[in-house]
């Protein structure tokens, strides 16, 4: 009875919310339709300047009084000279800067040997190939001094970064108060563009190391927080009444039961931490921070990008390395030795590091190879790899007329009206279009959100701007959906079988020849490049003489483009499709995230399309990453009864595995979303004319109030969109019973 009685009233409910709904989009329609005929007063259509508050002032007001009259730049230049110190010490063991202890630097032998001992400790010998090779490749590749700078950064900022934010963590754990404080300062702090946590950290810690130090610290505190809170509350109370019954002390129970207890969850974090510092601590480069950033930012000023190339494998490898060894602490239990066991047997694994360092150490001193490898003894092929994509690759008139048509179309008849039309929208009905939206997708409350977060973007006095990085974001986003959702339904799918075109173009035809295009043509490419590099090498060491002889110059290209496409399919080739495509899309994700704006200009030009292509790549590793996963954790009994009431492969796909993979691909598309926003920032360092560009600017002065105003639009309008698409996902997975 009572189903039968509350059935009309929810009916009715939701008919009356839909009704209001459509109000609003009629509402914000007819405004708009005023504008563009030209009966809209300029006062709705743009906010004028004098309705506008002061924010910036206001801010700015607010960080001199902390700054100037509370003493706080007193306090962090004081902090600077402690942490100026601890910096110095870290750089003269790694690279041997001239300050105290003037011990260093530690030979890149001893490191590349410490690394393998601890990879083979944490995961066997692969993790330890994979820790000694990295800083091999790093040293024979010309690169260990300024690797070395970045890292005497991370290994400082690191540990600071995961000592607060468990301490934090422990804080907000145990008093509610400040678990509901810290909440919302955390989702801005993780959604903020990079460029607000600069100029702070180089107001107060000054240029260079310090403030990089500081910075990336910041940054990376966040997920340090929130899971060492989660962990904490999610130990089990059998445990906990366990350690009560033992008659552990406050303390006890904390040191003893609470934390071993949270041990997975507080690793999880170091390694995001660890992640996030290294992702940073090369953005730094804006402000003065040496390393590999600095190096990589000098690359792209010159278009480089074959240097770049190597640098951007230098720090992918780290980052690998760092990730996979974070991740094996995590999964590796602690060993437990019965009283009296022998002192080597327990920590063998230091004991052999200790050897090693000492040993190594003592090798570099009579062996300068074994210390240190100079410029003209380094195995760089950069130049190379320059010289090979500038006259070979860019010249290609196949490539120059493919790029060019992309570049007419796209800019003249989908980007610049599509960026024109968001522009044209007057900021009220833009505004009413998004409480719509919220409305109907997420919920009231995320309406009223979306309200209060597009009410300071439109009284901040950056709207244009700010409708401007939306149009990056949406539109990077929009086109990496086009692109990774394929190929993450092609990577989840069954083995493809064989083209049979007896039997028509169907969808297995279709699916067949994606599948043999895309993995011979990404390998075919990837052998290209290896055959063209290679020659260039083979003809700089002079083997054709002066004048090459024309057949031979190629019989050399197609032999060396054999050899390449045979190791690469033999190691690649065999892969499942979707560990060849995570592979493919992990790796993108680790390169540094500017080091795309340079095939991106190259090929494009400074056009809108190269933003959107150096973002898309970005942008398109979780959407592939979440809908594999999505399509892959689809019940089988579900694609069973598809699969027997005959429905073909693309019904399937349509009715039954898309419908219940949606929550899952919708957190991919959201992440798409937030990596757009971060990728809008970095792009513009090629000039585009959006809130990235402006923060920027602020970079070169002292003017926290607006960098600070900037910050928080593209962290307001960044956190409507994830509490829209998480609510939606969530009420989503609850209607279809997946939690």
């Amino acid at each position: 009875m009572t189903s039968q009685a509350d059935t009309p009233i929810s009916a009715g409910i939701r008919f009356e919310t839909r009704l209001k709904i459509l109000i609003l989009l009629l509402g914000a329609l007819a405004l708009t339709l005023l504008q563009w005929i030209g009966y809209l007063p300029v006062w709705l259509h743009r906010l004028p300047e004098f309705l506008l508050p002061p924010f910036e002032s206001i801010l700015d007001t607010i960080f001199n009084f902390i700054k100037d009259d509370l003493g706080l730049f007193y306090l962090t230049r004081t902090m600077t000279v402690g942490l100026e110190w601890v910096l110095d010490v870290t750089a003269n063991l790694l690279f041997g800067k001239r300050r105290w202890p003037n011990v260093g630097p530690i030979p890149w032998t001893a490191i590349a040997a410490i690394a393998g001992i601890i990879g083979y400790h944490l995961g066997g010998w692969r993790l330890a190939f994979l820790g000694s090779g990295t800083f091999i490749w790093t040293a024979l590749i010309g690169q260990w001094k300024i690797a070395m700078e970045t890292m005497s950064v991370l290994v400082v900022a690191a540990p600071l970064a995961f000592t607060i934010g468990l301490l934090l963590g422990i804080a907000a754990w145990r008093r509610k108060w400040i678990d509901q404080m810290l909440q919302p300062i955390l989702s801005v702090l993780q959604t903020l563009p990079f460029f607000t946590y600069l100029l702070p950290a180089v107001i107060f810690f000054k240029v260079g190391p310090t403030a990089g130090a500081v910075a990336t610290t910041v940054y990376a505190i966040p997920p340090m927080v929130l899971m060492t809170t989660l962990g904490l509350k999610k130990v089990s109370p059998e445990v906990i009444e366990a350690g009560y019954m033992s008659g552990c002390t406050r303390w006890q129970m904390l040191r003893h039961v609470y934390i071993p207890s949270a041990r997975t969850e507080i690793l999880v974090g170091v390694n995001q931490v660890i992640m996030l510092c290294l992702a940073m601590v090369v953005l730094t480069a804006f402000i003065g921070m040496p390393g590999l950033g600095a190096k990589m930012l000098a690359m792209m000023g010159s278009f480089k990008i074959g240097r770049s190339f190597e640098i951007g494998i230098t720090i992918v490898l780290l980052a690998i390395t760092l990730d996979r060894l974070s991740k094996a602490w995590v999964a590796k239990q602690p060993e437990h030795f019965e009283k009296g066991t022998n002192l080597f047997v327990r920590y063998k694994f230091l004991v052999l590091a200790l050897i090693a360092f000492v040993g190594f150490t003592i090798i570099a001193q009579f062996w300068e190879l074994a210390s240190t490898i100079g410029r003209k003894q380094h195995f760089s092929q950069g130049k190379e790899l320059d010289t090979f994509i500038k006259y070979t690759v860019l010249t290609n008139d196949y490539l120059k007329a493919t790029t060019t048509a992309i570049r007419v179309y796209m800019n003249n008849f989908v980007l610049i009206p599509f960026r024109n039309f968001l522009l044209s929208i007057p900021t009220p009905a833009f505004m009413i279009f998004i409480i719509a939206a919220a409305w109907g997708i997420a919920g009231p409350r995320q309406a009223l959100i979306a309200m209060g977060f597009f009410s300071w973007v439109a009284l901040s006095g950056w709207w244009d701007r700010s409708v401007i990085t939306i149009y990056y974001a949406l539109s990077s986003t929009a086109v990496a959906m086009c692109v990774g959702i394929p190929l993450a339904v092609w990577g989840a799918g069954p083995p493809a079988q064989r083209i049979n075109l007896l039997k028509g173009i169907n969808m297995t035809f279709i699916i067949g020849l994606i599948s043999l295009i895309f993995r011979r043509s990404f390998i075919a490419f990837m052998s290209l490049v290896s055959a063209g590099i290679g020659r260039y090498i083979i003809w700089t060491w002079g083997v054709f003489g002066d004048e090459p002889n024309i057949l031979m110059y190629r019989a050399v290209f197609w032999i060396l483009f054999g050899a390449s496409f045979y190791i690469m399919w033999r190691y690649a080739g065999q892969m499942f499709r979707d560990v060849f495509l995570l592979l493919v899309s992990d790796s993108a994700q680790t390169f540094p995230s500017f080091v795309y704006l340079i095939p991106a200009i190259m090929l494009f030009g400074i056009t809108d399309i190269a933003v959107i292509f150096g973002i898309m790549i970005f942008a398109m590793v979780p959407l592939i990453r979440y809908t594999i996963e999505g399509l892959r954790n689809v019940p089988a009994e579900m694609t069973e009864s598809a699969d027997m009431s005959g429905a073909t492969r693309m019904q399937k796909l349509v009715n039954v595995q898309f419908p219940l993979a949606l929550p899952t691909m919708a957190v991919g598309f959201n992440q798409a979303l937030m990596f757009s926003f971060f990728m809008t920032m970095i792009a513009a360092f090629i000039g585009t004319i959006d809130l990235g560009q402006e923060l920027q600017r602020t970079l070169a002065g002292t003017n926290l109030g607006k960098n600070f105003v900037l910050g928080l639009n593209v962290s307001m309008m960044a956190l409507t969109f994830d509490l829209i698409i998480m609510k939606w996902a969530q009420t989503r997975k609850q209607a279809l019973g997946l939690g």
